[in-house]
């Protein structure tokens, strides 16, 4: 699902224009994507969390040379699934 099939099914359940609804969804992103930038938790109840994690800096190869390459240190995002989001995707228990 994209951003506008998001609006758009908002928007035709809820009543509100597609205008107004693309204002709200932004918002939103925006807002997660500042918490993240703050290195603060996201926390959606029901749904899932995002948070940023550190990786180490740590040493690759270049697959066309096979030269040893430094890749540094990052931060990246990553999302936890909620239990209860897992359980509708795995109704029979099974994970």
């Amino acid at each position: 699902m994209t951003k506008a099939e998001l609006v758009e099914m908002i928007a035709g359940e809820t009543g509100i224009s597609k205008k107004d609804t693309g204002i709200v969804v932004n918002l939103i992103l925006e807002n997660i994507g500042r918490a993240l930038v703050s290195s603060d938790k996201v926390e959606l109840r029901g749904f899932g969390s995002f948070k940023i994690k550190q990786r180490r800096s740590r040493q690759a190869r270049n697959p066309r040379t096979g030269e040893s390459v430094g890749v540094p240190s990052k931060r990246v995002p990553y999302f936890k699934a909620s239990n209860e989001l897992k359980a509708r995707l795995n109704p029979d228990g099974l994970d």
